[in-house]
């Protein structure tokens, strides 16, 4: 079984886009999700994002497969990006501040 987040990836390197966008229910990644201590991610790189994971902050079925499918291609195709965002965001996907950009 291939995971749809992973395999968006691998369609994204086999067309060489330059930027796989990964849609999910929220506008960005937060770290410490629907706690006091809330925090959204604006940017990150992918030594972050595995420091983040080793942590536990992405829940596995949810936000964890999105990310380590961020990390992969951006490790694959390090010219391009990532970017994260809502379905209700994506028009916006260019403008600063809309989702999370991940970077090799």
């Amino acid at each position: 079984m291939i995971d749809k987040d992973f395999a968006t990836g691998k369609l994204a390197e086999l067309v060489e886009a330059d930027v796989l966008i990964i849609l999910t229910g929220v506008e960005k990644i937060a770290l410490n999700f629907g706690k006091e201590n809330e925090q959204w991610l604006d940017q990150v790189t992918v030594s972050e994002l595995k420091n983040y994971i080793a942590e536990g902050h992405f829940a596995p079925g949810s936000m964890l497969p999105k990310v380590e499918a961020a990390i992969e291609y951006v490790k694959t195709q390090p010219h391009c990006k990532t970017i994260i965002t809502s379905l209700e965001r994506l028009g916006d996907i260019f403008k600063n501040g809309v989702g999370t950009t991940i970077l090799p």
